[in-house]
């Protein structure tokens, strides 16, 4: 016995679920962002997957800016700011 096959809305539907149950699982957790907020790879993982949602979801423009922050933090011309919580204070001794 054959199964129904999806129709193309339901696909779409359940590549984007899908897409962005990827997105949310490779996102950085809160108690792990000081670990892994420089870590190229795993930030880059995190912007590709985004961009898929987005794609998936018929937005280029906001796809094409994650692709480019991938390909950023894997060509290293990106890289993440100082917290802003740790950063060093610097008082005025004036």
């Amino acid at each position: 016995m054959n199964s129904p096959k999806p129709s193309g809305a339901q696909t779409a539907a359940s590549e984007l679920e899908l897409a962005q149950q990827l997105a949310t699982q490779l996102a950085i957790k809160p108690n792990d962002w000081h670990r892994l907020n420089r870590n190229r790879k795993v930030r880059a993982q995190e912007q590709a997957a985004a961009a898929l949602v987005y794609l998936l979801k018929d937005q280029p423009d906001e796809a094409l800016s994650r692709l480019q922050q991938a390909v950023g933090w894997l060509d290293q011309s990106l890289t993440a700011p100082p917290c802003p919580t740790h950063g060093e204070k610097r008082q005025s001794t004036d």
